[in-house]
């Protein structure tokens, strides 16, 4: 399988739903709108010879679902780490092992341990730096991030000041010439309820009016099963209202179809992992009809 660019498409476009790519095969062509994601399968022979990592490095990549706080790599946790050394906290707790696997309650704990580590503008800067950096460095070529804003009073940490610690860390990488175009989706924790929601969208909208395109969107996500998407609605719509992208999280547990569909009928630009849409995963065929009706593209399974 090879990818090439559509004819007119230098670079994937800045809006989510704006980055046209081809993808071919041996017997067809498949034209879609949205570039969502690419995934090469090479099927092992049993005389194969070893890989060669160099080409999954500088194939040109394109990441749609990176949370900022997710994407730390193990070098940057150890400076985290090595910077508060009175928190106790070890390396291991916040990594997860090759194969190893963990529930979504040990992977929501496990970012309550991150989020101990970066509560200064100036964690949040060297994080999202080095995290644009490694993605850079592995051949993607546009990034989004998502971060819910955090105000942290033991630092005095604004939720103003965390959107913009994200941004400088985009500015500087820019300014740094790295090969790589990166966007920020401002993000809303389903644990932090409507009313801050609300004030996420109006954070949302600011930067939105004021950063030339680098904040293009909004993300509902954390623990799915805490609240209920009507619950969102108000603050989603106005969200889609000023402009700003939609890419919701749903279908993240099984059993969720009336929950799916309120959330579905705002027409997001981008489902966040969708893992239960299917009938056979407790959705429906009707919520997979509904996604592939409106050509609702996927970014991440």
């Amino acid at each position: 399988m090879d990818i090439k660019q559509s004819e007119g498409n230098s670079r994937p476009q800045n809006l989510l739903t704006e980055a046209h790519y081809t993808v071919h095969n041996k017997n067809k062509s498949i034209w879609r709108k949205t570039f969502l994601f690419c995934e090469i399968v090479m099927e092992a022979e049993e005389h194969q010879q070893p890989r060669k990592t160099a080409f999954y490095s500088e194939l040109p990549k394109v990441e749609l679902h990176a949370h900022l706080n997710g994407s730390i790599s193990s070098n940057t946790m150890k400076k985290l780490i090595a910077k508060k050394p009175g928190l106790k906290i070890h390396h291991q707790m916040t990594m997860i092992d090759k194969g190893k696997k963990r529930t979504l309650e040990e992977c929501f704990q496990m970012f309550q341990i991150i989020h101990q580590l970066t509560t200064s503008p100036e964690d949040i800067l060297m994080v999202t730096k080095d995290v644009i950096k490694e993605f850079a460095d592995d051949g993607v070529k546009y990034l989004e991030l998502r971060s819910t804003p955090r105000r942290e009073n033991a630092t005095g940490m604004t939720k103003k000041a965390y959107v913009e610690s994200v941004l400088e860390g985009i500015k500087q990488s820019k300014q740094e010439n790295i090969d790589i175009d990166v966007r920020y989706l401002i993000a809303i924790d389903r644990r932090g309820g409507p009313s801050v929601a609300k004030e996420t969208v109006k954070l949302a909208e600011e930067f939105f009016l004021s950063t030339d395109n680098t904040v293009i969107g909004l993300d509902l996500s954390g623990d799915p099963t805490v609240g209920q998407a009507k619950d969102f609605l108000e603050p989603l719509l106005e969200a889609k209202k000023a402009g700003l992208k939609l890419a919701l999280h749903l279908s993240e547990i099984a059993n969720q179809k009336k929950e799916t569909q309120v959330l579905l009928d705002l027409l997001p630009d981008r489902i966040g992992h969708g893992t239960f849409l299917n009938s056979s995963e407790g959705g429906s065929l009707d919520l997979v009809d509904f996604v592939r009706q409106h050509r609702i593209p996927l970014g991440k399974v």
